[in-house]
């Protein structure tokens, strides 16, 4: 048997040295393999017979910690019931609880930048949450890293002005823009925006969503252009990553590659998706569309994308539990997408596209950001989480 180079003497191990893996790799998997965190980073990784004294993870996957680059899932734990408002940091600390047992070790967290009171109780509460989440930062009650992503929903009087207020955070990574108008983009039929908002306010009638959809269609009219020059200026301004949303047509391609976005998020057709990937501009698609088999608003499945190698990055968007299950079906439906490539769409890449470089893969030296994954059939748990070699979860 192998001796420990990890140990420190006296029983005491100075490292931790998980063995007995399938271990993940961005361009392959060891199929019995060891890896080694010390410090925080990945201090080795190696194939066969792991030193002596390392934790036995019994032919689990070990793998990065997952990347999410856009969830407003802490909107759900902020207001758990329509009118009612948790107590701000207990909801962040609710939610990162949740994330890090789905894998998730970093995490931008989707702000609303832009009132919508008509139809969402978290919106105009960006500030709130994002002192929220860096109170809870800063009394060691997070399990994953934490940064921001402003989504700004570019037709909405208040915009820019939000958008200014949070600028200067130091934990911004991300910045979208947004236009949910009635008619275009993710809900040009507007049939399905209805049953949208039908269904997410529980008895909007005919004639008010008719009042409502009129005022976004003024106010994109008002706002939308001016607010959207502003909104790329400040992320161009501050060095922060630019996202499209819900590309639709050519004009939105262009508007993509004029606003110089980094990463386009949910495009809505196969022939957005060409036109953005033949300019470089990483695609991001919904896992919960991966594990649905299709997009809830009728749009392109992210899998008809991945068949075209369309697909760079997989979102868990609004049920967190489904970026690992995603990942993990991808090379089911897409034989030509092993598992290494699959994880790489909720690692390394996202991981890239913002600019984190210090993670998102099992390198030496990388942050020893890992989990430990059960497979059994088509199911699989997270069994274990570590970020910066310290378990978390």
């Amino acid at each position: 048997m192998k001796s420990n180079p990890y140990d420190s003497g006296a029983g005491a191990k100075s490292a931790t040295v998980l063995g007995n893996a399938r271990i993940v790799l961005a361009d392959r998997v060891i199929e019995r393999g060891w890896v080694a965190m010390d410090g925080g980073h990945i201090a080795e990784f190696g194939e066969g017979q792991a030193p002596a004294g390392s934790d036995d993870a019994a032919g689990d996957l070990i793998m990065p910690g997952l990347i999410e680059l856009h969830t407003d899932h802490l909107e759900a734990h902020y207001v758990p019931r329509p009118k009612v408002h948790w107590d701000p940091v207990a909801a962040v600390v609710s939610y990162d609880g949740q994330l890090a047992t789905c894998g998730i070790t970093t995490v931008l967290d989707s702000l609303r930048i832009g009132n919508e009171a008509d139809v969402a109780d978290a919106s105009g509460q960006a500030e709130i949450l994002a002192t929220a989440i860096s109170s809870a930062r800063e009394a060691n009650l997070l399990r994953a890293d934490h940064f921001l992503h402003l989504r700004c929903e570019t037709p909405m009087p208040s915009t820019v002005e939000e958008a200014k207020r949070l600028i200067d955070r130091p934990d911004i990574r991300l910045m979208s823009l947004m236009d949910h108008t009635p008619g275009q983009r993710q809900f040009r039929d507007e049939g399905k925006l209805r049953d949208y908002y039908r269904g997410k306010t529980g008895g909007f009638t005919d004639a008010q969503l008719d009042e409502m959809f009129a005022r976004r269609h003024a106010c994109q009219l008002a706002y939308a252009e001016t607010n959207t020059r502003a909104i790329v200026s400040l992320a161009h301004e501050h060095g922060i990553p630019l996202a499209s949303h819900d590309d639709t047509t050519d004009d939105n391609v262009r508007e993509a590659i004029r606003d110089r976005v980094a990463v386009a998020e949910f495009p809505t057709t196969i022939e957005a998706a060409r036109g953005l990937h033949r300019v470089g501009i990483g695609i991001l698609m919904g896992a919960p569309n991966v594990v649905r088999g299709g997009s809830h608003s009728g749009n392109i499945a992210a899998v008809d994308l991945a068949r075209e190698g369309l697909l760079d990055i997989l979102s868990s968007d609004y049920v967190p539990s489904s970026l690992l299950m995603a990942a993990l079906q991808l090379p089911q439906h897409v034989p030509a997408i092993d598992l290494s490539a699959a994880i790489r769409t909720v690692t390394k890449r996202p991981a890239d596209a913002v600019g984190l470089s210090d993670r998102g893969e099992i390198a030496v030296g990388k942050r020893a950001d890992l989990i430990r994954v059960h497979v059994a059939g088509n199911a699989s748990v997270v069994r274990s989480v570590w970020r910066e070699g310290l378990r978390v979860a």
